[in-house]
C-alpha cells in the first residue's frame, strides 16, 4: 500500500477517534482561549506561536486537547502522519502514558516501517529532555517559548 493511502486511512481513523477520545476520556476544562485571543500575547511567548502554528494550518482550538498542538510548537514537530507519529514517541519516551498514545504509535509503528529510524530520533530526543508532558500550559501562555524549551531542554 502506498505512503499516501496509508496516510489517509491513518488519518480518517484520527478523525474518527478523536472525537470518541475527546468526549469520553479527556478530563478537565476547556481552555477559555481562541485562536484571536493567543495571537494577541506577546509575539515571544508560547501562547503567541501557539496562535502562530493554529493560523498556519488552519486549525482551532481543540477543546480539551490543546496541550496537543502545545507540544507540536515546543518540539518543532510538523502536522503530517509521520509527524504525529514521530510526536507520540517523543511524548511516550518524556513519560506520558495514555490508551490512545500507545494505540498511535502501535498502528504507526506497524503502518510506517520505512519511519522507524525517525520515530527512534523523536524517541531519544523525548527521553533526553526533562518532563514536560505534564504541565499546566494554560497557565504558561505568557511565558517565553524559549524559557520553556531551554528549561525543559527541549529539542
Amino acid at each position: 500500500m502506498s505512503f499516501y493511502v496509508r496516510s489517509y486511512n491513518i488519518e480518517k481513523l484520527y478523525y474518527w477517534s478523536k472525537n470518541i477520545y475527546q468526549v469520553h476520556f479527556k478530563k478537565g476544562i476547556p481552555w477559555q482561549v481562541d485562536k484571536e485571543d493567543l495571537l494577541r500575547l506577546p509575539h515571544n511567548s508560547l501562547g503567541y506561536e501557539l496562535g502562530q502554528f493554529l493560523d498556519k494550518h488552519n486549525f482551532r482550538v481543540e477543546p480539551k486537547l490543546e496541550n496537543h498542538d502545545v507540544f507540536h510548537v515546543l518540539t518543532n514537530c510538523g502536522t503530517s502522519v509521520a509527524d504525529e507519529i514521530a510526536l507520540q514517541y517523543y511524548l511516550a519516551a518524556n513519560g506520558k502514558m495514555s490508551p490512545y498514545l500507545f494505540m498511535v504509535i502501535l498502528t504507526g509503528t506497524v503502518c510506517y516501517p520505512e519511519q522507524w529510524g525517525i520515530f527512534l530520533q523523536f524517541f531519544f530526543r523525548g527521553r533526553a529532555a526533562g518532563q514536560f508532558y505534564d504541565l499546566n500550559y494554560e497557565e504558561l501562555l505568557d511565558t517565553p517559548t524559549n524559557l520553556i524549551r531551554s528549561k525543559y531542554s527541549i529539542g
